[in-house]
């Protein structure tokens, strides 16, 4: 979503839908994303709210460990089919060993000079972003933050990823993977529970993919690098690209 579909937490633009809806007349799609089904709702409500988009659009939040099912009419809202706990999985003493890890992280990087703004550790019930600066961010703290992140090499966040990845095996906290997400936040979830999860919903279809952050350490990348060989998996650098890589798909769809 964020990236590819949309500006970073940003709505998306109307000039999306119209391919959208040709591809949905020849198949079924899903938005995958690290946030949760509100950020969804707040970022895509265009296309929910669309009379013929919403019957073939499934909505696939923290990282498709959750899955909402297309309405039949416009008169329905979607239905959630499945979800996973973070909490069962790792259990409840390591789950909070990971929260208390986090918020001191957290009181760490706030001795540095960037804004923050609240809403800085976000559970989701499959998986937790963490974001220094806070996910009320206006779109300038965004770009302040992205900018000066790069003057680092590595950069900032990667330190951080380093960090964060050698305190969680200190605490022995097992079966857990540890990612970027996004321009300025981390996402983390059991190992599995990355992006290829949100396929488990559709066995008996053909995959296509395109997402924004398929490199080393990107929420994207598993799903990206799975579909790669078979040529079925694209990265773009936002949405005006991705209206072309739809476009494309679309045809190829046409074609078999």
């Amino acid at each position: 979503m964020d990236g590819t579909l949309t500006p970073p937490r940003e709505p998306l633009e109307e000039s999306m839908v119209p391919v959208l809806e040709q591809l949905s007349e020849v198949a079924e799609i899903g938005i995958v994303t690290g946030s949760d089904y509100n950020y969804l709702k707040q970022q895509v409500g265009l296309l929910l709210n669309h009379s013929k988009l919403r019957k073939k659009l499934h909505l696939l939040p923290c990282n498709g460990t959750k899955h909402y099912y297309p309405p039949s009419n416009n008169y329905e809202e979607y239905k959630l089919l499945s979800e996973k706990s973070m909490v069962d999985q790792l259990g409840r003493h390591k789950f909070q060993q990971l929260m208390l890890l986090l918020i001191q992280q957290q009181a760490n990087f706030s001795n540095e000079r960037f804004p923050l703004t609240g809403h800085f550790i976000d559970y989701r019930g499959s998986t937790i972003n963490w974001c220094p600066i806070g996910r009320n961010a206006q779109p300038e703290d965004r770009q302040f933050f992205v900018d000066y992140d790069k003057t680092f090499t590595p950069t900032l966040r990667e330190g951080l990823l380093k960090r964060l990845i050698h305190y969680v095996e200190l605490l022995r906290i097992n079966g857990l993977t540890i990612k970027l997400g996004g321009d300025t936040s981390f996402d983390i979830f059991p190992t599995g529970w990355d992006k290829t999860f949100c396929l488990q919903h559709f066995p008996d279809y053909t995959h296509w993919f395109i997402g924004d952050r398929c490199g080393e350490n990107g929420n994207d990348k598993e799903l990206y690098d799975l579909l790669k060989p078979k040529e079925r998996s694209f990265t773009t650098e936002g949405p005006d690209e991705t209206r072309i890589l739809t476009g494309f798909i679309l045809n190829a769809i046409k074609k078999i």
